[in-house]
């Protein structure tokens, strides 16, 4: 399967932003397979150069994100992204994972340090594995056939205690040690993405920088989802959100609209690629996508 860098550089030179989708594995059977059969397909819609599946905490989802990316590209044809975290993993476990992926024709890899399993407060390395995700970048690197991807934080890393340049800088140590590009935590002021964007490009680092984008779907659920990886609401947001309360169809029409105009200002200042984090829904991701007129 093809290497997300070389699609990323194909779009940078039709001077086009791509347009990805993020899939987590379902905790049911049922969610698999509505995921598989009916979102997956309605995504194909917004022509995405790449999907990508993330990997629970603790290495809680190993399996099921492998065979989710292996029966998407099969199905599918279109190049799946796995996540891999340095969580409760061994080297030698990390390993296998590569083994497997590359057996199933997986090119493509998110390498993450991970979050903390539920239960544990904080980041514990596992005894033989890595503490650090520019560990896990160089060790993936080194297998010299995987395309990979890191995360990176406009607003700063929410554990990262001494400042935000501090976590750029550790951005672009990974990026030395062999990341292809990155893609941002979710945002909602566009400001802190042209900050961070700037910060790293003067540093030197050439990588593609994808914007990570949430249509809001529920006023709590997004509230959580900020509180929990430190991104801030804007006023704008917070107010409306207040307005309509409990209304889901409400939250969810201004999400669309607001996500839509904030990739608008995004793609008319340059950005790459716009990567959607689509809760394994589809139809608020579809309708940004065809507002901007980027869909099939």
């Amino acid at each position: 399967m093809r290497l997300i860098r070389d699609i990323l550089k194909e779009h940078q030179l039709l001077g086009k932003p791509s347009i990805s989708c993020e899939f987590f594995p379902a905790k049911t059977p049922e969610g698999e397979r509505a995921l598989l059969e009916k979102i997956v397909p309605r995504l194909i819609g917004a022509n995405p150069s790449f999907f990508s599946v993330t990997y629970g905490a603790g290495g809680t989802t190993r399996d099921k994100t492998l065979g989710i990316v292996d029966q998407i590209q099969r199905e599918h044809g279109v190049p799946t992204m796995a996540h891999l975290t340095c969580v409760g993993s061994t080297r030698e476990d990390i390993g296998n994972f590569l083994e497997d992926a590359k057996s199933s024709g997986i090119s493509n890899i998110l390498a993450l340090r991970g979050d903390p399993p539920p239960g544990q407060e904080s980041f514990i390395k596992a005894e033989g594995g890595f503490e650090f995700s520019h560990e896990l970048v160089a060790y993936v690197k080194s297998y010299e056939r995987f395309g990979i991807g890191v995360a990176g934080f406009p607003e700063g890393h929410i554990a990262c205690t001494e400042g935000r340049e501090v976590d750029w800088d550790r951005l672009k140590a990974k990026v030395d040690r062999g990341a292809d590009f990155v893609i941002t935590q979710l945002f909602f002021d566009n400001s802190d993405f042209y900050t961070f964007r700037d910060y790293l490009q003067a540093r030197g680092m050439k990588v593609p920088i994808l914007a990570g984008i949430i249509p809001i779907l529920s006023g709590r659920q997004i509230q959580r989802f900020t509180e929990l990886c430190g991104s801030k609401l804007s006023e704008e947001i917070s107010s409306r959100l207040n307005e309509l309360g409990d209304d889901d169809n409400a939250v969810s029409a201004f999400g669309i609209d607001y996500a839509t105009r904030q990739c608008e200002e995004l793609i008319a200042n340059g950005v790459e690629g716009v990567h959607f984090y689509t809760l394994n829904k589809s139809q608020a991701t579809l309708e940004v996508v065809r507002n901007l007129g980027l869909g099939k």
